[in-house]
């Protein structure tokens, strides 16, 4: 009974809305509009019977339809592995022997006289590498021990040693590297790319992302927002632990039957909104409950590890029922294994301050480091064993890195050894469809501070992403508030000297 009471205030309410005087107004404006518009186009015979058609296309019934690229791509699909916080560079993949060798000394005035810190105050001293670093593989590329399982699948990959960002605070510079704005209401690159790609399994949502390491990232679920686009193309989040997505159960007593022609109903109702107003969220939310009517049964068996073989497990080291990146990288091959397009995985932690142990560089992080080096190195192996590395592309990185100086928070020096963040130069790096294996771009000063050659922005890296995924990133746009928006903004070039 009170859920038939509730149904019927719904309906007053949605009366007393298409009733209102402001409906009213707008009604008699479009009226008046159309007869003026009418007699001018209308011909000779105004009076003559005119019936307007909706017709819908693929497209706009099933906006997640796969779409091909309009060039030629190297990757289908887009693992993003982002660590929230921001990883130091200079205790995982940009060795500094100078550095180590001026270890305690105060910094020269020169790095810090006009700039602006997120935390450090007066004059703070140098901070040597708090990681024993060794040359890896045909590449000889640098990697420290915190990692040492990715120093296999070292010359898979290839580093980004100079990328730079204008953000230093992690909100805005998560959204810079997700949106390519650092303000709210731009789309993020997953939702790009499923808007420019759509999907291969129409049982799956497009866009998928996995969080780990106990919060979500500073930015909100922004970062995997779809902004101005229609909101289907959004990333849909799922977990690990627990239900992978919530309420993804019929309650009891509700068949699939009734389930599919209560979709149905509704969806009837959606499409005679859309032809009534011609908005284009009514064909976004009756795309999404078709989807989440497919989802009851595609992903529960795809988000299952359980029924993975105990080699891949181990291989991973997952804890099954856990929330855990391990988990989720296992997850995220299965993924794209099953044709979702791009999967975004966020691990909550890297910001190592050095407020306290798990925020120090030589021990807090050093676990973070053990927490993703084995499942990343899986990743890799167990994607190119399948034959999906050639056409999958891994990102890897935070939103800006960490300066060459121990944090002195207050201008006091702190308990444990902690880096404040820095946008002028921090590593990132890309494995697989289309990427240069061994490769290594760019490089920092003695110390580590600065760009000295390579150095390329956020928007090199969108670009570039977008050009292994098939598209000129100057001509994929979207129409919105009377301009052509893009991801890259008015910005960016592709760094041609990591691609194969």
């Amino acid at each position: 009974m009170e859920n038939f009471e509730k149904i019927i205030r719904e309906k007053l309410l949605r009366e007393s809305e298409v009733n209102s005087r402001r409906q009213f107004v707008k009604q008699c404006a479009n009226g008046i509009g159309g007869l003026a518009l009418g007699s001018i186009f209308m011909g000779c015979n105004p009076f003559e019977e005119q019936t307007q058609k909706v017709q819908f296309s693929e497209r706009d019934l099933n906006p997640l339809a796969t779409l091909a690229p309009p060039l030629n791509a190297k990757a289908k699909s887009v693992i993003y592995l982002h660590m929230a916080g921001s990883p130091s560079q200079l205790e995982m993949f940009d060795y500094k022997p100078v550095l180590e060798k001026l270890n305690n000394q105060p910094c020269p005035d020169s790095f810090i006289e006009g700039r602006k810190f997120a935390f450090i105050k007066g004059k703070p001293k140098l901070l040597g590498p708090q990681a024993k670093f060794s040359q890896e593989g045909e590449s000889g590329n640098w990697v420290s021990d915190n990692m040492p399982h990715f120093k296999k699948v070292v010359d898979e990959v290839s580093f980004l040693k100079a990328v730079h960002t204008d953000q230093f605070n992690h909100g805005p510079a998560q959204l810079f590297m997700h949106t390519g704005s650092p303000r709210l209401g731009r789309p993020s690159i997953g939702a790009w790319t499923t808007y420019g790609l759509g999907s291969e399994n129409q049982n799956l949502p497009g866009f998928v992302v996995l969080t780990s390491g106990g919060l979500a990232p500073s930015a909100g679920k922004s970062v995997w927002g779809s902004g101005f686009l229609p909101s289907v193309y959004q990333g849909v989040q799922c977990r690990s632990k627990g239900d992978p997505v919530l309420y993804i159960d019929d309650p009891k007593g509700i068949s699939r039957d009734i389930k599919k022609s209560t979709i149905n109903a509704i969806n009837k109702i959606n499409k005679q909104e859309y032809m009534k107003y011609g908005d284009p969220e009514i064909l976004a939310r009756i795309n999404q409950y078709e989807m989440a009517y497919r989802m009851q049964i595609a992903v529960p068996n795809v988000m299952n590890i359980e029924n993975e073989p105990e080699n891949i497990k181990q291989m991973y080291g997952v804890e099954p029922g856990k929330e855990s990146f391990a988990n989720n990288c296992l997850l995220a091959r299965k993924l794209v294994e099953d044709g979702v397009r791009f999967v975004q995985l966020f691990d909550w932690g890297w910001d190592s301050h050095g407020t306290n142990h798990q925020t120090a560089v030589d021990l807090g992080l050093r676990n973070k480091c053990k927490d993703i080096d084995r499942p990343i190195t899986a990743l890799i192996l167990d994607l190119k064993q399948r034959g999906l590395l050639d056409d999958t592309l891994i990102v890897w990185g935070g939103e800006f890195g960490r300066t060459p100086m121990q944090e002195n928070r207050g201008n006091v020096e702190m308990a444990f050894k902690g880096r404040d963040h820095h946008g002028d130069a921090f590593t990132m790096w890309m494995a697989g469809g289309g990427i240069k294996r061994g490769g290594s771009h760019g490089a920092t000063d003695e110390i580590g501070f600065s760009g000295v050659e390579g150095r390329v922005s956020v928007h090199d890296v969108h670009a570039t992403i977008l050009h292994l995924l098939g598209f000129n990133h100057e001509q994929f746009t979207f129409d919105f508030q009377g301009r052509p928006f893009r991801l890259t903004d008015v910005h960016g070039h592709v760094i041609n000297e990591i691609l194969a």
